[in-house]
């Protein structure tokens, strides 16, 4: 008996949620409070059928695409230090390494040679690197090769702009005259300034990380919005990044996909446990409930591994990703998931879709 009040309130939670789940299916959008309802309340496959239903609509095509692509880290000295980080190193340290050209140019004809269309090129906030070096390398590698550069993340132009006396914009106009052709979004984490507090102190403000994406934009460029999940941030954070992204595509259009990915705690100083599979597929699902501007929501195999990507496809996703032929921060932190193009051609098929790899831009380039 005395568990009854309880045990009502909690069925009119569910009740309630259900409800927004049929509002936001009906392509009605939710409030950043109708958002944290559905995340507590709503049941997983109640939240994954509405998602899925979103999906088909933006995506009636029943394709899920992917990319061929390498992440290149030119450099792992970074003085940001975030704590969620095992990849960095400080200068001076043994393991600290700036990538020749000769390497980059050798990681880039490796990626041609598998089909390749693009490479993303990341690094460290490295004190030694200017404005010029990234220049340098731009040119240099648009001189030799017809490849998509997805590179620098919004930490990086910000890291450019203070070293140059650039404003972030002036920084990307020329990134984009030498040849640079979209940004990741890398360095979002959570885009709440009390969690960038407690994780990564020295990172740029999450206004800061929206207004070089904003400047992207307004110069023609596309870019992607990602997010790190399941640290320290609440619900209402989580849902309010979210609602950021999907705030400013409003405005400009420019997100191509939202990448949601869950924090990987091996060898980082901030520890802590990973995030259940049950909940990246909640979170997952939310994002494309929630995100009813971006069109691509990307599955990570890179953190959840191949079967539980291939689950997401039935909770919203519409993308598998990249066969990412290199990828190392990930690995820093003691994950190692490797999923061949042949077994995410497989895992897309055996859920019920028809693989096609597409470009960094969503362009397809060929169907399977």
């Amino acid at each position: 008996m005395n568990n009854a009040p309880g045990c009502a309130s909690g069925v009119r939670a569910m009740n309630n949620a259900k409800r927004l789940l049929e509002k936001a299916a009906a392509g009605e959008r939710l409030t950043l409070d109708e958002g944290v309802e559905i995340y507590r309340n709503a049941d997983l496959l109640d939240l994954g059928r509405a998602a899925g239903l979103i999906r088909k609509r933006i995506h009636p095509e029943n394709r899920v695409t992917f990319v061929i692509d390498r992440n290149i880290n030119y450099t792992n000295i970074c003085s940001s230090r975030c704590k969620f980080c095992a990849f960095y190193r400080d200068p001076g340290h043994p393991e600290a390494y700036v990538i020749s050209k000769a390497e980059l140019f050798g990681k880039i004809e490796e990626t041609l040679a598998a089909g390749g269309t693009g490479v993303l090129i990341q690094g460290g906030l490295n004190p030694d690197l200017g404005l010029d070096y990234f220049l340098d390398m731009l040119r240099s590698v648009k001189s030799r090769y017809d490849i998509h550069i997805h590179s620098f993340s919004p930490p990086e132009v910000v890291h450019m702009a203070e070293k140059s006396g650039l404003t972030a914009g002036e920084v990307i106009g020329r990134l984009k005259d030498a040849g640079l052709d979209s940004l990741p979004g890398g360095g979002a984490e959570i885009l709440a300034d009390r969690v960038r507090e407690l994780i990564s102190p020295a990172k740029i403000s999450w206004r800061r990380w929206m207004e070089v994406m904003r400047e992207a934009h307004r110069r023609g460029m596309k870019t992607t919005a990602t997010m790190m999940f399941g640290h320290v941030e609440t619900a209402e954070e989580r849902v309010l990044h979210m609602v950021r992204v999907r705030e400013v595509q409003d405005e400009t259009g420019g997100f191509t996909a939202f990448i949601p990915w869950s924090f990987q705690p091996g060898n980082t100083r901030l520890g802590g446990s990973p995030a259940t599979g049950a909940d990246y597929l909640r979170t997952l699902s939310l994002a494309r409930i929630m995100l009813d501007n971006v069109p691509n929501i990307q599955a990570s195999w890179v953190t959840q591994g191949a079967k539980l990507a291939q689950v997401a496809l039935a909770f919203g996703a519409n993308d598998f990703g990249s066969t990412m032929l290199e990828e190392n921060v990930v690995r820093a932190a003691g994950v190692t998931y490797r999923v061949p193009l042949e077994e995410i051609v497989r895992c897309i098929r055996d859920a019920g879709f028809r693989p096609v790899q597409r470009t960094n831009l969503y362009q397809v380039v060929r169907e399977y």
